[in-house]
């Protein structure tokens, strides 16, 4: 019997799919390579991983019932880690619908062939988004979270929903994972620290929204794949578990991290705060430590410092990939 992990290529999913292999578990893979950004860097990230017999990668989308079905048919799934999505809060304003097909239809499209499938357990990988801009602070699982500020949120807040409701009616056991900001090797190009990263070290402006004291609860990719993994092993009917750091820190601050790793300074070009745009994410993990015996292990300090590595290893490596080729034109 496999895990199914939906978005297997992607950056969460790939590093998950890496872990599981190290287990010796079977992994079935369904990623569709949208182009959402560049589909060669998810072929890039499981490059790796499926030149292992324990892995199949099936070319699919979450919302093609029939593609998913066949697949479900040919390969016996014990397990669902259900992680494809379109993410991003601003694109989310600007293709609210694109959102709902895939956010929504998507999950429950999984949801419903693991109920006709019998699967064991799903795992649902849900955003911190969903708390808006929660008052309270740090954000608990039992806070009230009615008010989501962008589509992509309003989505994974619906997916809880879903699969809460898949639970009651069917009792398939499920936890929900809200991850907290979550960053390091193989992160999205759109994102902060990537993007970041990235225009300071070519020389270019980066654009910072507000004053710069808007705070993220980032969290080392290794820990969030720690808390999955740990649901693996437990028995747990429904849950919703926040797996963060616990320790925001201000934009400002994050970019002088980044400053500091590359040795050089950012040029900052400030606008005012998008619409959508948190005020704070801060993960109350109590309930994580207390169900998965959770606990990050990665400090934003040294988690940028790895980040950065493997960022000017990529960089040599595509440098080194250019110069071949040419060489290989001119022959």
């Amino acid at each position: 019997m496999s895990i199914l992990v939906t978005g297997g290529a992607g950056f969460i999913g790939s590093h998950l799919v890496e872990r599981l292999l190290s287990q010796g578990k079977k992994v079935v893979i369904i990623d569709n390579f949208n182009d959402f950004y560049l589909p060669a860097y998810k072929r890039e990230n499981i490059s790796t991983a499926i030149q292992d017999s324990n892995v199949t990668l099936c070319e699919a989308d979450i919302c093609d019932t029939s593609a998913c079905q066949e697949i479900f048919e040919k390969h016996p799934v014990e397990k669902v880690i259900h992680l494809a999505a379109y993410a991003g809060v601003r694109p989310s304003i600007e293709r609210p619908l694109l959102y709902e097909e895939v956010n929504c239809k998507g999950t429950l499209n999984m949801l419903e062939l693991s109920r006709i499938y019998k699967i064991k357990q799903f795992i649902f990988g849900s955003s911190s988004s969903v708390y808006g801009n929660n008052k309270k602070v740090p954000f608990s699982e039992d806070d009230p979270v009615n008010e989501p500020i962008s589509p992509y949120a309003a989505t994974k807040r619906a997916g809880e929903l879903f699969c809460y409701n898949y639970h009651h009616l069917y009792k398939i056991p499920v936890c929900c994972l809200r991850f907290f900001t979550v960053y390091g090797p193989r992160q999205r190009p759109d994102l902060a620290i990537r993007k970041f990263t990235e225009l300071i070290d070519h020389n270019q402006p980066i654009t910072m929204y507000g004053d710069g004291t808007t705070e993220r609860d980032y969290t080392f990719f290794s820990d969030i794949i720690d808390g999955v993994i740990s649901v693996l092993d437990k028995q747990i009917d429904f849950e919703i578990i926040n797996l963060g750091d616990s320790k925001p820190i201000q934009l400002k601050k994050l970019i002088d991290l980044i400053e500091q790793e590359l040795g050089k300074k950012a040029q900052i070009k400030r606008l005012s705060e998008q619409p959508g745009d948190m005020h704070r994410t801060y993960a109350d993990i109590r309930k994580a430590e207390r169900f998965l015996q959770y606990q990050p292990k990665v400090p934003i300090e040294q988690g940028i410092r790895l980040f950065v590595t493997w960022y000017n290893e990529r960089k040599k490596q595509t440098a080194k990939s250019f110069m071949k080729s040419k060489v290989e034109l001119v022959r």
